[in-house]
């Protein structure tokens, strides 16, 4: 029996913990499909807490728990999915999936016909299960080292008048 995923807003003063995830999600889960030249230069360890906090408290940002443990994040920016990284010790218990199709909802619930993201090597099998088709691949740099991503869109269903 998998642990109950408890997803709650962003508070400020969160960010640190979410930056240190976001740093090791990188450093170990993408590991397998970047380099470490590029996951380095992807999370170099020099992302500013405050500058993500601002960021987070401009979007809808959720944050993911199990057992009271930080278990990942997303956050979306009108129709564009930011931000999805999930804790190396809770992949693939739902996390990724609870975060996304809650801010898919509410993409949806403000009438959004699409949502789209810029994807990961590693992430793209994620999104493709949910429903995101190939926009285009492209090279993305990061303190001069290039890195390849995939810009996906899912179209949304249509809110239902009540």
């Amino acid at each position: 029996m998998s642990a109950q995923i408890i997803l709650s807003e962003y508070k400020p003063g969160e960010a640190g913990a979410l930056v240190r995830l976001f740093y090791q999600t990188v450093h170990t889960v993408c590991l397998g499909d970047y380099t470490q030249e590029q996951v380095d230069a992807w999370a170099d360890g020099k992302a500013d807490p405050a500058q993500w906090d601002k960021s987070f408290l401009q979007h809808q940002t959720l944050v993911a728990r199990i057992g009271g443990e930080l278990a990942g994040f997303a956050d979306l920016d009108g129709d564009y999915l930011d931000r999805l990284y999930v804790h190396r010790d809770y992949q693939r218990q739902g996390v990724g999936t609870a975060l996304a199709q809650a801010l898919e909802q509410r993409a949806g619930e403000k009438g959004c016909p699409r949502i789209s993201a810029h994807v990961s090597i590693t992430a793209r099998p994620f999104f493709e299960q949910r429903g995101y088709k190939l926009v285009r691949e492209q090279q993305v740099e990061r303190g001069g080292v290039f890195l390849t991503n995939f810009i996906m869109e899912k179209t949304l269903n249509a809110p239902k008048d009540h």
